[in-house]
């Protein structure tokens, strides 16, 4: 028979793996929804919160769903079936669903999200590409993106292809390049990383892999390196792999799953 699990239990184990002291100050990443005393049955992971992920987490009695992305962002000044979040917290509390998020705290560790996607395109000797917190030497051990090389140099047009099968996407949007252009070193950062641009060229890096570029965006390359944009949900679906493996491994005589509901939020036709 298993020992008896607390759903405080469980978000205890998660804050000590997944630092949510590492979030951005603009952030509400943590345990958000739930009662800590209430005994924990399973968990279902998702990137997104939706009414999708909170009927898959009742039909397949997981009290416990875990995100990447947050779905309490600011505050909540009404709870009521009005609105789609109302609704969705009614539910959750109705059927005693607790809901935990890992976000840019996640984002932030070296083995997050940045860092499995670096891993996945076989890049090799990788560093934070922005970062502040660093070791003795000199070197950052928490931040934003990866920066790192391929274990052999390849056409811009092969890498890209690489991607585009990697993740699935069907679409790539990038700067203006020569097919032929070497890729020798790439840095990435899985979602919304604009603002690091200056730190990609910085680091010199032939291709910036990332998401939710803007059209002036792609300027600011100034033709010294590609940008790439793969699209949001396409860069950090390996999210869900991570939280599924830590809680897994922790927690193996209870079910947990990966939502077979989550999709994309965005469809290209």
């Amino acid at each position: 028979m298993n020992k008896e699990v607390t759903i405080g239990e469980v978000v205890s184990f998660l804050d000590a793996t997944f630092r949510p002291e590492l979030q951005e100050g603009y952030d509400n990443a943590g345990f958000l929804l739930g009662e800590s005393g209430r005994v924990y049955h399973g968990a279902l992971v998702a990137l997104d919160l939706t009414t999708a992920v909170v009927d898959e987490a009742i039909e397949k009695e997981c009290n416990l769903i875990v995100t990447h992305h947050p779905f309490i962002f600011s505050g909540l000044k009404r709870i009521t079936d009005h609105s789609e979040t109302g609704h969705t917290v009614m539910r959750l509390i109705q059927n005693g669903i607790a809901v935990y998020a890992a976000h840019t705290n996640l984002d932030n560790l070296p083995w997050g999200v940045s860092g499995v996607l670096a891993e996945k395109l076989g890049l090799v000797d990788c560093k934070i590409l922005k970062g502040e917190m660093k070791n003795e030497k000199g070197e950052c051990e928490v931040g934003a993106g990866i920066v790192g090389n391929l274990r052999e140099p390849k056409e811009m047009e092969s890498v890209l292809m690489d991607i585009k099968r990697l993740l699935g996407c069907p679409v790539v949007r990038t700067t203006p390049y020569d097919s032929q252009t070497v890729v020798r070193r790439i840095a990435l950062c899985g979602g919304s990383g604009a603002e690091f641009i200056p730190d990609a060229m910085a680091a010199r890096a032939d291709l910036y892999l990332t998401a939710d570029l803007k059209y002036h965006d792609f300027q600011r390359g100034n033709g010294r390196i590609v940008l790439a944009d793969a699209g949001h949900y396409e860069t950090e679906q390996f999210a869900k792999d991570i939280i599924y493996r830590v809680i897994s491994e922790k927690f193996s005589n209870f079910a947990c799953r990966i939502s077979e509901s989550q999709q994309s939020l965005v469809r290209y036709i």
